[in-house]
């Protein structure tokens, strides 16, 4: 990647600076390499003099201006005077109050498209993950009935944050956790529902599946087996809706009865017992956890000796701890913030020595507006997806940083025009398709050759600023990954598609790309090719469809 060029070439001029003894010695930070938001300043830009002024105890200004002067640039990139020479740069400038700005140059700018076009769908896959394996749980509902709109925001960021993952070399399973157990008070609940003895989860919907399993619960008189048993109808419903409707793939359905069933529960118990974290009071077992950073001790078995739900939950992450993830990602709803310091400080108890992040999805509602069909507080994702579509749905609900509150503009979804951000992206690749088929009525010296590759390389052509700007917008593909990955910040991927898109119909708008130039033609219908392909991708990486035509 071409960040990790520049801060290669920053490390050196700082290591070669002390070397020569014009810099003291210290260690070297993280070099932050940024892209400017003012264009003028640069394709990157580094503050790494800022960062070491204190260290190196000279000005910050001096150093940047010491750093640039390591920097010889040259067209190819030969040795200059026995200093840094870096032929994919055009200039380095030192600014006030200290930092440093980096211009590529055009002749490296060219050769990105030869790159993007050879590795097609590849484009943009890392290695930083090191094919360590990470479990992402996500969507994990309530049990008790169909998903709600709540549920569709963890639900399509989970799926596109484990694509993130994989496409930065990471092993990625993905897992649903059902809690099911007979000894949860919801399924309880549910079971009275069940046996017409009272109405608090009773829905149309539930009604037709308690008919349909009318037979089965005649003959149960226990309110926990039959809200264990009306929870695995349901829970078949949602299966087969994520797997069908939302395009979920799951590779693990985890139930907590299982942990009931072979013994984990009493097991984990006895293993807190033995380490002496257990102690009794009120006539419930707590669990001394207040010590390993959460805010108190929590009940692990209840007054009536039932195991509360911490407890089958520490067992679950027990056994995912066993499993040997190297990182594990919990995404929860809302209502579960307070759980956060709870399970971090199992993870210490249990002694996980792999990352355990839980990322927590803040609450959805429906702007105000023509919804007719919406009653109630509680609406059904899978109204949403029939009302706007998944494409929509999936980039309306990724467009949004997961730790804010969201409001969901269904209106604006359902538009087929610009004004609608997810019609906007795939217009841009129907237009692109649409430019490429084209091309195939051009003379066979200006056509795409068989496989797709184009018969013309003449790429030092482009040189237009909406062409070049362009290709700098493709380049960062793979930066986009690799910070996304870092830091799960999955709104990136949706704003990305935008600003390409943005960048993709300014250069259409400027640049006649079915020219009679045969050499320019080829070289933008390569640019096109190459754009589709990493349009394409970032459709994918969200799980949204790439039309050819619209």
């Amino acid at each position: 990647m071409t960040r990790e060029k520049i801060k290669n070439l920053v490390q050196k001029a700082i290591q070669k600076a002390q070397k020569e003894k014009k810099l003291a010695r210290f260690k070297i930070p993280e070099i932050q390499v940024e892209k400017p938001e003012d264009k003028t300043h640069g394709d990157y830009s580094t503050n790494i003099a800022l960062q070491i002024a204190k260290a190196a105890k000279r000005n910050p200004i001096e150093i940047a201006r010491l750093l640039t002067s390591y920097f010889r640039l040259s067209a190819k990139g030969e040795t200059h005077q026995g200093r840094q020479t870096s032929g994919f740069l055009n200039k380095v400038e030192m600014v006030k109050p200290g930092f440093i700005n980096f211009f590529l140059s055009e002749a490296y700018l060219q050769k990105q498209i030869s790159e993007i076009l050879k590795r097609k769908e590849k484009y943009g896959q890392l290695k930083i993950g090191k094919n360590q394996k990470v479990n992402v749980e996500f969507i994990s509902a309530n049990p008790t009935g169909p998903l709600h709109i709540g549920n569709g925001r963890g639900a399509f960021f989970g799926d596109c944050l484990s694509n993130i993952l994989e496409k930065a070399g990471y092993r990625v399973i993905r897992e649903y956790y059902i809690n099911d157990a007979k000894v949860n008070t919801q399924i309880k609940i549910l079971g009275k529902t069940a046996l017409n003895r009272g109405i608090t989860y009773l829905t149309k919907d539930l009604e037709s599946k308690i008919k349909i399993l009318g037979p089965k619960l005649k003959k149960i008189t226990s309110e926990a087996e039959a809200g264990n048993l009306l929870a695995k109808k349901i829970q078949k419903n949602i299966r087969d809706f994520i797997d069908k409707k939302l395009k979920i793939k799951f590779d693990n359905w985890i139930t907590e009865e299982d942990f009931y069933k072979k013994s984990r529960i009493k097991k984990i118990y006895e293993q807190l017992k033995k380490k002496g974290l257990t102690y009794k009071k009120e006539g419930a077992q707590w669990l001394r956890i207040s010590k390993f950073g959460a805010t108190k001790d929590e009940v692990i078995i209840r007054q009536t000796g039932e195991p509360g739900y911490f407890l089958s939950d520490i067992a679950y992450h027990q056994d995912k701890f066993k499993r040997g993830f190297s990182k594990i990602i919990n995404i929860w709803g809302a209502d579960h913030q307070g759980h956060v310091p709870r399970i971090k400080a199992v993870a210490k108890i249990l002694g996980y020595k792999g990352d355990l992040d839980v990322l927590i999805s803040q609450m959805v509602r429906l702007k105000r507006g023509k919804i007719s069909k919406r009653k109630g507080e509680i609406v059904a994702l899978e109204w949403l997806i029939n009302e706007v579509g998944l494409d929509a749905a999936r980039f309306f609900y990724l467009m949004r940083s997961l730790d804010t509150q969201m409001e969901f503009d269904v209106e604006l979804a359902k538009e087929r025009s610009a004004k609608s951000p997810v019609y906007y992206v795939q217009y841009a690749h129907a237009r692109i398709s649409s430019i490429l088929r084209k091309a195939t009525s051009y003379p066979p010296k200006a056509r795409l050759a068989k496989g797709g590759k184009l018969q013309s390389t003449s790429y030092n052509l482009l040189t237009h600023p909406s062409e070049l700007g362009l290709i700098k917008e493709l380049m960062r593909f793979p930066e986009v990954i690799e910070d996304t990955a870092n830091d799960y910040q999955v709104q990136r991927i949706p704003q990305y598609a935008i600003n390409l898109a943005t960048s993709f119909h300014k250069f259409y708008r400027d640049c006649k790309v079915l020219t009679k130039e045969k050499g320019l033609k080829g070289a933008r219908l390569g640019l096109v090719s190459a754009t589709q392909n990493v349009l394409k991708n970032t459709l994918g990486l969200m799980g949204i469809s790439a039309p050819e035509k619209m």
